[in-house]
């Protein structure tokens, strides 16, 4: 079992509100404007998904095709990119980060990803980069500076068997720019995450930082075929991913999944059988949205009004997660507190 003073800190008495992408709910996700929104409001955590570039730099964005969080498709120059690829068994087609270069890719602006349901964003596309990794981190480290609070990181490696394989590995070029700006240590305020296995597995022989084992109820990791997430949140399955990390990185359905009707059910033993292993548990994903919640705490009928996400959250707190992912800070702050 592997734990740190970190991380009994960050326990269920002190639940860390993780911004998901930033403050995803109010601004184009994965931009730094997003990120500074999050610290505003009050998250302890900031997640950038890591992909890379051509180059070799790790840069921000939920998956390596980009055509739904950028400009990219409405940019002539870069008509010719636009191709077709096999990405952990699934053939996507669009235009992917590793065939630019970072120079390139900050031509391009981010926009809205969900504009059917959060058009107040939209009002924001085409004003923000790509922000790189490094530059995450300077912003996180002036924000320290400014605010005294200690900000921590939440990176997920997207695809690292994928990159790996085209000759742009994720693993070593995120721990080389972590420590480099300090982070690697079992008590700095990082978390590493991943689907996969073997790459976490690989980082635990690179790194001290805490490691998250993420899962998806009905799937199972890409690097694992035969392998199911349900098999991995067995008593056994988590006594053998805490031999190499410290928390999972959950769905909420693994927690509280819904009934027929749509509502919240009766909690599973996923966070007590993950506590006696050793693991904390971490929660993905909270949004405010009527669309994303359950039945009985939606508001209305339209699916982009707000609901009642703070019950939601509060729902889930009281299993004893010990944290949660969150679109919206300011409710996932409020709802905590």
């Amino acid at each position: 079992m592997i734990l740190s003073a970190f991380m009994m800190l960050a326990s269920s008495a002190n639940p860390l509100v993780i911004a998901h992408r930033g403050a995803s709910g109010e601004r184009p996700e994965h931009t730094l404007e997003a990120y500074a929104l999050a610290i505003d409001q009050g998250a302890d955590f900031i997640e950038p998904d890591l992909v890379s570039t051509r180059d070799g730099v790790l840069v921000a964005r939920h998956e390596n095709e980009i055509s739904e969080t950028t400009d990219v498709a409405a940019r002539p120059e870069f008509a010719s990119r636009k191709t077709s690829k096999l990405i952990d068994g699934q053939t996507l087609t669009g235009w992917f980060t590793e065939d630019f270069t970072l120079a390139e890719l900050k031509t391009l602006r981010a926009k809205e990803r969900l504009p059917q349901l959060r058009k107040a964003n939209t009002a924001f596309d085409g004003r923000y980069e790509v922000p790189t990794l490094a530059e995450i981190i300077a912003l996180v480290r002036k924000r320290q500076s400014e605010t005294g609070r200690t900000i921590g990181l939440y990176p997920e490696t997207k695809h690292p068997s994928y990159f790996r394989s085209i000759g742009l590995p994720i693993e070593e070029k995120l721990v080389a720019t972590l420590g480099d700006a300090g982070y690697d240590g079992a008590d700095d305020p990082v978390f590493i995450q991943s689907f996969e296995v073997e790459n976490l597995k690989r980082l635990r022989g690179m790194t001290k930082l805490p490691l998250v084992q993420l899962m998806a109820g009905a799937f199972g990791p890409p690097d694992l075929p035969g392998m199911t997430y349900a098999e991995m949140s067995t008593q056994q399955g988590l006594a053998d991913i805490a031999r190499y990390a410290n928390a999972i990185g959950v769905e909420k359905a693994m927690v509280i999944p819904r009934d027929a009707s749509g509502d919240l059910a009766e909690p599973t033993a996923l966070v007590r059988d993950a506590h006696a292993a050793g693991l904390k548990v971490h929660v993905w994903t909270f949004r405010r949205e009527n669309y994303f919640l359950p039945q009985d705490l939606r508001i209305s009928i339209d699916p982009a009004a707000a609901g009642n996400v703070t019950a939601e959250i509060r729902a889930f707190l009281a299993t004893g997660i010990d944290g949660y992912f969150t679109d919206n800070v300011a409710e996932g702050v409020a709802a905590a507190r």
